[in-house]
């Protein structure tokens, strides 16, 4: 991986990284902890029909797929597995994958990954699905609401906690981490996907697990939430929070220097 710079040595306006690099070495005592959910739909060759629908049509409603098993449920797990191996080979932090909720679409997980490495592991996590997938005939798309209509769109889930977090007492930090959130919603949205916002509103209705996204809000295992604590986090008193809001398609260097600042600074 490389990254971007002009011929007089700038970072091109495309390279997220360097900023990131610093906001992470600023804060490196706070030691923070990511973890990315990257949700993904698998198109035919042609870059326009989801992997596996009917020619004519479209396959049964919402329900079934979410972590299914079985042919009449599950298209292009060979592939799912196939990037598995390869980013385990490639030393990717992956840690996880599942069937998500519309049939084709699917999610793998990276991380726990400290600092900078979040952003590092993602790019070439997505590289490698984009290059195995290659090989199948089929192409990626990272776009958030890929099908129009009653159809859940996609994310890139990110899961934060600092030291002080994953300590004992942790959830005092956790909610005041939150809270310094909440005030800067409108910036981290502009952040949160390539388009300051206008891929995002697409997906981020209120409806299909997502918060509207004109409204911050947060909750104890609430999937409908801008900000998710996880119910295990609360049983126990601390650990970390999941931001919902992200885009399958975001800039996980923006994503992860929006939110030091905001919870370090």
């Amino acid at each position: 991986m490389c990254e971007c710079y002009a011929p007089d040595g700038t970072p091109h306006p495309t390279n997220k990284r360097e900023e990131c690099k610093k906001l992470m070495d600023e804060f490196a005592d706070e030691i923070p902890w990511f973890g990315i959910e990257q949700e993904y739909t698998m198109f035919d060759h042609t870059g326009k029909h989801p992997y596996g629908w009917p020619t004519n049509g479209y396959p049964g409603p919402q329900g079934p797929y979410y972590c299914g098993v079985g042919a009449d449920r599950v298209q292009g797990r060979k592939i799912v597995e196939a990037h598995y191996r390869a980013c385990m080979y490639a030393g990717v932090k992956i840690a996880g994958t599942n069937a998500e909720v519309m049939p084709s679409q699917w999610e793998y997980q990276v991380g726990p990954c400290e600092g900078i490495d979040m952003g590092d592991h993602l790019w070439v996590s997505r590289y490698i699905l984009c290059r195995v997938a290659e090989e199948f005939d089929v192409v990626i798309s990272f776009d958030p609401k890929p099908i129009d209509g009653d159809w859940n769109g996609a994310g890139c889930h990110t899961n934060i906690s600092t030291k002080a977090m994953r300590e004992e007492g942790g959830m005092e930090h956790i909610v005041k981490a939150i809270e310094k959130m909440s005030t800067k919603h409108d910036e981290h949205i502009r952040e949160y996907d390539p388009t300051n916002g206008k891929d995002n509103a697409r997906r981020l209705t209120g409806l299909h697990e997502t918060a509207s996204i004109h409204d911050f809000s947060y909750g104890v295992a609430n999937r409908g939430c801008s900000i998710r604590i996880p119910r295990q986090c609360e049983k126990d008193g601390y650990g970390y929070f999941e931001d919902r809001r992200p885009s399958s398609n975001c800039d996980p260097y923006a994503v992860t220097s929006i939110i030091i600042k905001s919870i370090c600074q």
